[in-house]
């Protein structure tokens, strides 16, 4: 169990419940009532969980997704993989800690595996830009792919930033164009890729290394065009409308499975992956090895063809009858 310290305001009946019984179960002799008490927290507590995360709403999905104590892309090196070789090197500009990729081993299968990381402690966060990858993340991501194509290995490829590294020297080194040559590259690769978004997944700085096979989205994570205080900044000119643009940009997994924008909800423990690292690790494990078996079952031709119309279906549009009149998107 993980440590949750850090509370949302959402959860406060959550460790309300949790405080009762921890005071309860101080005393070290309980009478029968006292211990019937204590069972009764429990499932009081088991229901209010469920039912407080059952019915987020997107700002709050936000949140969680953001929760500090939330298992990042190392924590899923440890609990899921093997065997993990990091790579290092754009051999262009330098060495990005935002995106790490490396050799690992998951079952029976060998992969490659490429994430965000965020950092845990300040001086690893500023290390890592908060998970905002410069050009030369998506560079180095991009080359090892193409050496895993090379050799025939799967790529795992697991999403957690806010965006791309929005700064002047990322821009001068070519960051929108990197990215756009990223997507362009993982829709030709000649092998199975995997995207899941394990807690942040927003905008271009997601998208670079988000087209796959299948792209999957934890349970509480979210996955948008844009942040919802950068859309807030841009539509309302505050980031105090996040909220707002949260619920707008229609970004929870439901939404977005609904949509038809991801192909599968991975489920998260009661209470969300924080509260259990190892549990969301083993749901997330089993989710990638089914994927894989199925997906290396298919010829390389067929893997290409469905990829590519998989992403071509994505959105509503409407086609008229008459081939004179425009197409209203």
């Amino acid at each position: 169990m993980a440590s949750t310290n850090f509370r949302l305001p959402f959860e406060q009946p959550i460790f309300e419940i949790s405080q009762q019984i921890e005071d309860l179960e101080s005393n070290d002799r309980k009478t029968p009532e006292q211990r019937d008490r204590i069972r009764g927290l429990r499932r009081q507590l088991t229901e209010t969980t469920k039912s407080i995360y059952n019915n987020l709403d997107a700002w709050e999905t936000v949140r969680v997704a953001r929760h500090p104590d939330r298992p990042m892309f190392t924590d899923y090196l440890d609990l899921v993989f093997d065997e993990f070789v990091e790579l290092h090197g754009d051999r262009f500009f330098g060495d990005d800690r935002a995106l790490r990729t490396g050799f690992a081993k998951l079952g029976e299968h060998k992969v490659l595996v490429v994430g965000h990381q965020k950092g845990k402690t300040l001086k690893e966060r500023n290390e890592c830009y908060f998970g905002c990858a410069h050009p030369e993340g998506y560079r180095k991501s991009l080359r090892k792919m193409q050496l895993a194509t090379k050799y025939g290995l799967p790529i795992i490829a697991m999403i957690d930033t806010p965006g791309a590294y929005p700064g002047i020297g990322a821009e001068e080194r070519g960051q929108a164009l990197v990215i756009a040559e990223s997507m362009l590259a993982m829709s030709r690769m000649e092998t199975p890729i995997i995207c899941v978004v394990i807690g942040e997944g927003g905008s271009g700085g997601a998208l670079g290394i988000g087209l796959g096979d299948r792209v999957a989205l934890l349970e509480h994570a979210y996955y948008s065009v844009i942040s919802p205080e950068g859309c807030a900044g841009i539509l309302w000119k505050s980031h105090d409308y996040a909220e707002q643009a949260a619920r707008a940009l229609q970004i929870t997994s439901k939404d977005l499975k609904r949509m038809g924008a991801i192909d599968d909800v991975i489920e998260e423990p009661l209470g969300g992956a924080h509260r259990d690292h190892h549990q969301m690790a083993g749901r997330l494990k089993m989710y990638l090895i089914k994927t894989l078996r199925e997906l290396t079952k298919l010829p390389v031709d067929d893997l290409l063809s469905q990829r590519y119309e998989k992403f071509r279906a994505i959105g509503p549009f409407h086609e008229p009858s008459d081939p004179q009149t425009p197409a209203a998107i």
